[in-house]
């Protein structure tokens, strides 16, 4: 499949099959996403693969955790704004709630709205579990070559028939997971990763978000919209 259509044909999965995957499917994976550029190449990038005891480990204590009530731990970096505003918020809300649609989940249904939340740190079912960490005294721009990590990561994966979900609801937990996985508290974790084969027979895979026009978000400066360059 030409680049251009895993792109488009890329989405975040989010019912996968008990399939195992190869780990040197995996790694082949990994390496891809790894030729990703980043700043003076830094390659910033730590990765944790899970799977077997130790995901089901994981998934357990975080999920543990999730439904306990006290108040969720601090975010280890600003992923979302402290205070949403349109057009973010009613974007962030169109998405939120057709997938709740699709789910049938009403809204004011928490019990529902939370096993939904739950089955992230289940990974969706996966099989395969990444966690992405940087050190933590890295500047924000390692943050931008991580997200290019994880481009390529998901494409790679898109490309052999694999599917994935990037989740960013681990990093609220991101002191259980270090603690598990014995990663020092000097790294961070940026966010998880889902990786398997995509049920083709559950619905919430059906959901695709809707995407913007590019003149919703692209100013031309010289150059008319119309235009080709040479």
């Amino acid at each position: 499949m030409p680049l251009t259509d895993l792109m488009y044909a890329r989405g975040s999965t989010r019912a996968f099959l008990p399939r195992p995957v190869p780990t040197e499917l995996v790694r082949s994976i990994i390496g891809a996403a790894g030729q990703a550029p980043s700043g003076t190449n830094i390659q910033p990038w730590q990765i944790h693969v899970v799977t077997g005891t130790v995901r089901n480990q994981v998934s357990d204590a975080v999920q543990f955790a999730a439904t306990q009530p006290v108040e969720r731990p601090e975010w280890t970096y600003d992923y979302y704004p402290k205070a949403w505003r349109d057009p973010y918020l009613a974007r962030r809300r169109a998405c939120g709630w057709g997938l709740y649609g699709l789910l049938g989940i009403q809204k004011g249904d928490r019990a529902a709205g939370l096993a939904q939340e739950l089955r992230n740190f289940k990974f969706f079912d996966a099989p395969v579990g990444l966690f992405l960490f940087i050190d933590r005294d890295l500047g924000r721009g390692s943050l931008l070559d991580c997200g290019m990590f994880l481009q390529n990561l998901m494409l790679a994966a898109q490309e052999v028939g694999l599917a994935t979900c990037p989740q960013a609801a681990w990093v609220p937990f991101d002191t259980i997971v270090r603690g598990i996985l014995t990663v020092p508290d000097s790294q961070m974790l940026v966010c998880g990763v889902a990786l398997g084969y995509p049920d083709p027979s559950a619905p919430v895979n059906r959901y695709r978000p809707g995407r913007l026009e590019v003149d919703a978000y692209t100013t031309w400066h010289d150059l008319p919209p119309s235009s080709s360059p040479r």
